[in-house]
Formats: structure tokens, sequence, C-alpha cells
């Protein structure tokens, strides 16, 4: 198993800048193919990126792209995500989540394709 910690949510008003973190503990984080996903109160949940083992393929959703950037750090055992130009509607609870796969090119969109989640980090963004 491996256990995931989110960090770096606050409150930052419309524009600005967090970086949130995930820290994993337990097994091995390489072989982790891991995703954001995000839920605003009374709104579905939301994947907003994703990451293969190695970091070399990404996907993001359409309504971060070019604002929010997805990286990881195999040798920290921690995955980030840069989020820059905030918007209201960026305000949601952040997930990290973990899938466990043999795949380098492997990455998670869908929620039901992870194995483990963190507990979350509340963003909350003031226009």
């Amino acid at each position: 198993q491996v256990q995931l910690v989110e960090s770096g949510g606050g409150l930052v008003q419309a524009g600005g800048s967090l970086r949130l973190s995930c820290a994993a503990s337990g097994r091995t984080f390489s072989r982790y193919a891991m995703t954001w996903f995000r839920q605003a109160p009374g709104k579905d949940r939301e994947t907003v990126a994703a990451i293969s083992r190695s970091g070399g393929i990404k996907y993001y959703a359409n309504s971060v792209k070019g604002r929010f950037t997805n990286s990881r750090d195999n040798a920290k055992n921690t995955v980030y995500l840069q989020m820059n130009n905030l918007k209201p509607d960026d305000t949601a609870v952040y997930y990290c989540a973990a899938k466990d796969t043999y795949s380098v090119k492997y990455i998670a969109t869908k929620s039901y394709e992870t194995d483990y989640w963190g507990q979350g980090t509340q963003v909350a963004v003031s226009s």
C-alpha cells in the first residue's frame, strides 16, 4: 500500500498561485501513476491532471491547461501541482490519487482507475 498526504492548499485571490504537494509513503513511489482530482461543493468530481510513473506523459483538463503544471520528484516521493492564475472556479477540495501500474506510459484519468487516495486539501479562490 501507499499513503498519500496532500498539502499546500489555502485561500488566495484570483490571479494568484498555489503549489500543492502530495507526499507518498509506503511502497516504491515510482511504480505509481499519479492523478489530481478536485471536487467543489455540489459538483461532480473532476480530473485535473495526471502524470505517468516517470513523468514523461501528462494529462490536463481543458479548464486548467496553460495555468496548472503537474510534476513529480520520485527521489522525494512527491507529486506537485503548480497552480497559476487561479480563478474562483478553481475553488474545490483537491485530492491526489495513485495507480499501481507496470506501464511507464500509463496515466489514470478516471477515479475508478486509481487505487489509493489522499485526504484532500482545500483550495479557495476569492474574486
